[in-house]
């Protein structure tokens, strides 16, 4: 396959469409995980259909004292990774060719949600990330756009706005993307040093703690739903080693640290200790919140839930996430 590559929205919208248009945005310096996005647009436009990948520095999500100029360009090397990854058309416009007339005047808002974690630590970013976004759907057309779940609140954000203002575009969240030591995969990551990516590690580190101590009080309570409320639970824990002390699983899956404090904590440790490494990891924010508006969530909640991270290693800001969801005592497996 041979990728075009394309500079105007006018040459993208000559081009005779057949099939569905799946598209991937990027602001460049493409990865494993843009080429498994890159993959999945092109497995669910199929043979017939277009696979387009956009590639834009957008000077409206970075704040000041952000990395604008230090932001790496790559675009050789994203055209050759684009297409060994199945893409027909890399997109690269220029900043005028986006924003004819300077920086518009008429933006999307991001509304409540948007001025949350990312949002408060980074006033307009999503402001500005959103509306690159509802330029580049009227710019491209798609049928199906592809975002990666490692920028969460992003992903939330812009399904929020293809909902409320109507866009004919179906969004799709594809899974982070993570390095074999369990780094989620960034752009930025290139700007670590060898010691700087040691400290870096605790952000996967401590969503994986929280993650495993989530799984452990969701286990326990999996034990309790299965075994009768009467004589025979403690017979039947008794039976496999528990004490007697525990012998009521109820609660022992209610028992705190468990629920969302829990995780919060195992998570809060891992940063906590990470802190006080050389270089320190310098938190911005840990969060454990409900997806659907990034609000976090209390102890008695059920249903799916992000456990988010932001922080600095040095001059590099770095993200992550991991999903959990939250089941209620006397839920059904």
């Amino acid at each position: 396959m041979t990728t075009t590559l394309l500079r105007t929205a006018g040459e993208l919208q000559a081009r005779t469409r057949t099939g569905r248009r799946a598209v991937v945005m990027t602001m460049g310096a493409l990865h494993e995980g843009h080429a498994t996005l890159i993959r999945t647009a092109r497995g669910i436009a199929g043979p017939d259909g277009e696979v387009v990948v956009t590639v834009f520095v957008n000077p409206l999500q970075f704040g000041q004292g952000e990395d604008l100029d230090r932001y790496p360009r790559t675009l050789d090397a994203d055209l050759a990774l684009a297409e060994q990854s199945g893409a027909d058309v890399v997109f690269a416009p220029a900043v005028d060719e986006v924003y004819p007339g300077g920086e518009p005047q008429v933006r999307i808002t991001a509304g409540p949600m948007g001025e949350r974690l990312e949002g408060s630590s980074r006033p307009g970013h999503f402001d500005g990330m959103l509306t690159v976004v509802a330029k580049l759907l009227h710019l491209t057309r798609p049928d199906v756009a592809l975002y990666g779940q490692k920028d969460a609140q992003q992903l939330a954000l812009i399904r929020r706005m293809v909902r409320d203002l109507n866009f004919g575009v179906e969004i799709v969240g594809v899974p982070t993307v993570r390095e074999e030591d369990g780094l989620a995969l960034s752009s930025r990551n290139r700007y670590l040093s060898a010691t700087e990516r040691r400290t870096a590690l605790a952000l996967s580190g401590a969503l994986f703690a929280g993650q495993d101590r989530h799984a452990a009080q969701e286990a326990l309570r999996a034990r309790a739903r299965e075994v009768p409320a009467t004589r025979a639970r403690a017979e039947a824990l008794s039976a496999i080693g528990e004490s007697r002390a525990a012998a009521d699983a109820h609660a022992v899956a209610t028992a705190v640290p468990g629920g969302p404090a829990a995780v919060r904590a195992a998570a809060r440790q891992v940063l906590d200790e990470a802190a006080r490494l050389e270089p320190p990891l310098a938190l911005d924010y840990l969060a454990l919140v409900d997806p659907s508006d990034f609000t976090e969530i209390g102890d008695d909640f059920t249903g799916d839930a992000v456990l988010a991270v932001a922080a600095r290693v040095g001059a590099t800001r770095l993200i992550d996430n991991v999903p959990l969801t939250f089941t209620s005592f006397g839920a059904a497996s």
